[in-house]
Parts: C-alpha cells; sequence; structure tokens
C-alpha cells in the first residue's frame, strides 16, 4: 500500500528483536540524556544516537495522552464508508471547544488510526488550544473491513478532497489539515492538485511524508528497513485475506503471501485494486514532490533527514517548492520520531511544532 510507519508497530512480533535491542541502547545511554531546547529547532537527545532508535522508541515506548473520541460514520458516494473520530471534550477541563473554533484534521499513516501515539499527542494539543478535532480513517483502518474491493493509497487525494469539503460544508471557523506518513504524501498529493482550491483549509502540515516513494520503498526492502516492512506485511496480509474472503478471486492469495517488500505487496494487491498499471506506476503516480511547487495554501514540509523510510538525499530545497511551503529539514528525528528530554523521553516536541506553524492562519479569538 504505501511506505509509512505507525504505532501500531508496537503489537507487532516483527519488531520484538529491534525494541530489544533499542531498549538495551536507552538504559546503556540514559545516563548521557540531555534534554533539547524547547524551541522550534529539533535536536535529538543524546540517548537517542541513531535514526532507528529515534523511530522504534516514541512508536513503542511514548507516553501517550488521554484522550476521548465520539466516532461517526459516513457513508461514502461510491457505497462505502469512512469511520471518523471526533475529540470529545474532558469534563474535567474549563470549557470545550465553542463552534467557530479551528477544527483540526488529521490523515492518519499506514495501518494508523486515532489510537497511533502521534494521533493522541496532536489531539491532545488541538483540544488544549479549545479546538475541535477529528481523525478521519482511510478505508478499512478504523476496524471493521470497508465493503468494497479496495483499501487505501498514497495516491488517494479524491478520499480527501470529498472529506475535507464535507467537513467544510459542516464547519463554520476555520479549517487546518495536517497528515502524517502516508497521510501526509495523501494530503500534500491533494494540495498540490487543487492548487488554489485548496484554500477551504487554512494551513496544514505534512509529517514524514515519503515525498518520494521510489527511494523510500528501495530504502524499507534493505537492511534494517526490512524489520518495518515485515511489521507492516503482517497486517497488510491479513487484511487481504480478509478483502479476498468478501471477493474470492479478486487476486492471487499465494502472490500476497509470497511478498516480502512493499513493491512485491503493492505489485499484487494495492496497484491493481486501486487503477494502477502495476508498482512502479503506482509508486511514480503517488510521488508529491513534484507537486509541492504548485502548493497554494501555506503548508509546513517536515522530514527528518535520517528518516529511515527516505533518504535524506531526495528531500526537496527551497528553490523546488512553492512560496507558500515551509520546510524543515532537522538532521535528526527518524520517522515520526522526534522525540525530546532525558530517559524516558517526551512526544510532544511534534505538536508543539505543528501548532506553533497552524496557529497564525486560523485567526481564532
Amino acid at each position: 500500500m504505501s511506505t509509512t510507519h505507525d504505532n501500531k508497530a508496537s503489537s507487532r512480533p516483527a519488531l520484538d528483536a529491534a525494541a530489544a535491542a533499542v531498549g538495551g541502547a536507552v538504559e546503556a545511554a540514559v545516563g548521557a540524556s540531555v534534554e533539547a531546547p524547547v524551541d522550534v529547532i529539533y535536536r535529538a537527545p543524546l540517548w537517542l544516537p541513531n535514526s532507528h532508535i529515534q523511530t522504534i522508541v516514541p512508536a513503542l515506548f511514548g507516553r501517550r495522552p488521554a484522550v476521548a473520541y465520539r466516532r461517526e460514520r459516513w457513508n461514502t458516494p461510491d457505497g462505502d464508508f469512512i469511520d471518523l473520530d471526533w475529540l470529545v471534550r474532558d469534563p474535567l477541563t474549563a470549557s470545550g471547544a465553542d463552534s467557530n473554533a479551528p477544527l483540526f484534521v488529521l490523515f492518519h499513516g499506514l495501518e494508523g488510526s486515532s489510537d497511533s501515539h502521534y494521533a493522541r499527542t496532536l489531539m491532545a494539543a488541538a483540544q488544549m488550544r479549545g479546538w475541535h478535532g477529528v481523525v478521519p480513517h482511510f478505508r478499512s483502518c478504523s476496524g471493521p473491513m470497508n465493503l468494497l474491493p479496495r483499501f487505501y493509497h498514497l495516491a488517494d487525494s479524491n478520499e480527501v478532497d470529498w472529506v475535507l469539503r464535507r467537513l467544510r460544508e459542516r464547519h463554520d471557523g476555520p479549517i487546518v489539515a495536517a497528515g502524517v506518513s502516508l497521510g501526509g504524501n495523501v494530503l500534500l498529493r491533494w494540495l498540490g492538485e487543487r492548487r488554489e482550491d485548496a484554500s477551504i483549509i487554512s494551513a496544514a502540515a505534512a509529517i514524514s511524508a515519503p515525498l518520494d516513494v521510489h527511494a523510500g520503498g528501495r530504502a524499507l526492502s534493505q537492511g534494517f528497513g526490512m524489520i518495518y516492512t515485515r511489521s507492516f506485511l503482517k497486517t497488510l496480509k491479513l487484511k487481504a485475506q480478509q478483502k479476498l474472503a468478501q471477493y474470492p478471486g479478486l487476486f492471487d492469495m499465494n502472490d500476497v503471501l509470497a511478498s516480502r517488500t512493499m513493491h512485491e505487496f503493492d505489485n499484487v494487491v494495492t496497484a491493481p485494486l486501486h487503477g494502477f498499471r502495476n508498482a512502479d506506476d503506482y509508486w511514480t503516480r503517488a510521488t508529491t514532490r513534484p507537486l509541492l511547487p504548485e502548493i497554494a495554501v501555506p503548508t509546513l514540509v517536515l522530514n527528518a533527514r535520517n528518516d529511515p523510510f527516505l533518504p535524506g538525499a531526495v528531500l526537496p530545497s527551497r528553490s523546488e517548492v512553492s512560496s507558500m511551503v515551509e520546510l524543515d529539514q532537522p538532521e535528526h528525528g527518524g520517522h515520526v520520531g522526534f522525540m525530546t528530554g532525558p530517559f524516558p523521553g517526551r512526544i510532544d516536541w511534534l505538536s508543539r511544532r505543528v501548532f506553533g506553524y497552524l496557529d497564525p492562519f486560523t485567526q481564532h479569538g
């Protein structure tokens, strides 16, 4: 389906060995930990010395804030459904969001959900600001299997367009959107394709989006990258089995089970189910870097240069993007990591960075 990373890895046996190694490294280095400054520049603490530890520790061990959700189901125009999880006001806080407060929309990563570590952190930050918040789930990611012979993918901008326009019809206040990994890629594609027509939102942020899907796919098909790939394929293959039970003959399950890389899985499942010729065609058309010059809405594009899912060498320069795009490419942070502070660390730098960028564009009281 895509090349993204998500907190659901915490329940996957494929990461057990990596988690054990990370735990050992954390214990060995904790004495040298220092807290990164609380500012816009990300600096990794010394006890998180490399890209994999910076990626895995926040996902597996980050302390997620408690947030309450209310689920709403929308029927899609093509006869399917999606589930959206809305922030519920905490009765212990002073007040909830008023009707005209900003709405923060978060598009999750591959096999992600409203329960992902980054989703809970960002939604808690929205709630503290008195904002509304919602996590629309991509099809098959909210729990129950979706109905149609399809899933979701890196280029699914029509879905984002439908969701955001429906939210715009319902919400009177400003709307801002963020996407993480796969969700960030789809959001950027929508922004680049729609240009000025995307101004139904006030601003956007894309976090650890795989801007060059081919480069990201290669990174995940070799060395330590295969640890992440195996964890993704474990749940993706289970979903493929469920989909095949719904639609016998939709694809060859033997080929699915034989898939060892994301390219192989995408070639058998994602590409044919969503109208692409093959995985190469899908990855080419899903690559968002060429669309960055077309973006007309203020947009933060945040990518760590040591992201194990996307080589730093393929990140765009200032001259390669629209004047409406702000690039943030810290040397460290991993993939959707950005943990700070002494052991056991905090995962709130990301929310401070994202909302620090979005705040000026909401014009709320």
